[in-house]
């Protein structure tokens, strides 16, 4: 990889955006509330939270330092490069023909542009974005895509184009160039290919390799170094999620971008997370042929629905406990996000699978 022209840390940006967004949000509190809280303290000063302390993170799951204006580039293998700010990422490859962009997340923003330019300049190629890859519809990859102009030609699966129509985002235009199950694009003498396996993080995730550079990009599914946040990173398709990875190691590469995180991710990163998952499904079955419902319900009578919260609830803590404590110090934030992991693949494994249900005699 190419150095970064890095000046400040990770931890560091992290540590200022997390104080500028408490002293922003509460200052747009503020103006639009009348009375007391408009003319009261900071919220530093008042009302300030008590905030949980969690298991430190790994060093091997923090990617490298940020530049000055907030992002890292690098190049992956020849003239592929991977751009990150810590917490997203994007892809471009630069051609003979200009560059092509793979996601443009709205966190990096015009930072794509910048660190384009920056390897643009020290290799002496173009730095015109002329292709747009969608890997699916969520704005929190594609949200900067309307910078790029009218003219770019935006790729994408044939689901992404309904769905952004859909949407009608005008920071996201919809692509123009689909497909459906398969795509090799030829672009400026470099080849990509793009595959849709099914529905996963979203119905419209696709793959995306490149052969001639030994990487693949999967954007959502495993955050290299990190356990994935709220239910699977959010997904729709639980059963999709689960079996994405085993098609990811289906295919040759050697670098990994999973459209988070600091880093690049490695095929042993993609073999942890599967394990992750596998262990949480394997802790939430024990748990759910354990703990014995009735309790609850004849503790909450005709509340139903507090007899179901404390059951689920109660059920979804045995099975995440031990994941928790295998994973923290391996996994980064092991800690804050398995037990919302854990119910969302305990219910998949009860809704999709079937295990668990309680037949009346």
């Amino acid at each position: 990889m190419t150095p970064s022209t890095s000046g400040v840390s990770t931890t560091s940006r992290r540590a200022f955006l997390t104080g500028t967004a408490a002293v922003v949000g509460a200052s747009s509190i503020a103006a639009v509330m009348p009375g007391t809280l408009a003319e009261s303290a900071p919220a530093s000063v008042v009302g300030a939270p008590t905030l949980p302390d969690y298991a430190p993170v790994p060093r091997s799951s923090l990617g490298p330092a940020l530049n000055d204006q907030g992002y890292y580039v690098a190049r992956v293998q020849r003239n592929l490069y991977w751009v990150t700010d810590a917490t997203y990422q994007a892809a471009f490859l630069t051609t003979r023909d200009g560059v092509v962009l793979f996601d443009a997340p709205p966190t990096i923003g015009h930072n794509l542009q910048r660190a384009v330019n920056e390897i643009a300049a020290a290799t002496g190629v173009s730095n015109t974005v002329t292709h747009l890859v969608y890997s699916h519809h969520h704005a929190d990859h594609a949200g900067a895509s309307s910078l790029f102009g009218k003219d770019v030609v935006r790729i994408g699966h044939e689901e992404t184009r309904r769905l952004l129509l859909r949407d009608n985002d005008p920071t996201r235009p919809a692509p123009t160039e689909t497909f459906r199950d398969r795509k090799t694009l030829h672009i400026g003498g470099e080849r990509v290919q793009l595959a849709w396996h099914g529905s996963n993080h979203t119905p419209d995730n696709i793959y995306i390799h490149f052969p001639d550079h030994d990487t693949l990009m999967l954007v959502d599914i495993v955050t290299s170094g990190w356990v994935p946040i709220y239910n699977l990173n959010l997904s729709e398709d639980i059963p999709g999620f689960t079996a994405a990875p085993t098609t990811a190691l289906s295919y040759p590469w050697e670098h990994f971008i999973g459209g988070h995180v600091g880093r690049l991710g490695t095929r042993d990163d993609v073999g942890l997370h599967q394990q992750y998952v596998a262990d949480i499904a394997d802790s939430a079955r024990t748990a759910l042929a354990t703990v014995d419902p009735t309790p609850y319900f004849l503790k909450y009578g005709e509340n139903s629905w507090a007899a179901v919260k404390t059951y689920l609830d109660a059920v979804t803590d045995y099975a995440a406990a031990p994941v928790i404590a295998k994973y923290t110090g391996v996994l980064a934030a092991a800690d804050v996000f398995t037990t919302s992991t854990t119910l969302v693949v305990l219910e998949s494994i009860r809704l999709d699978l079937g295990v668990g249900s309680q037949v009346h005699p």
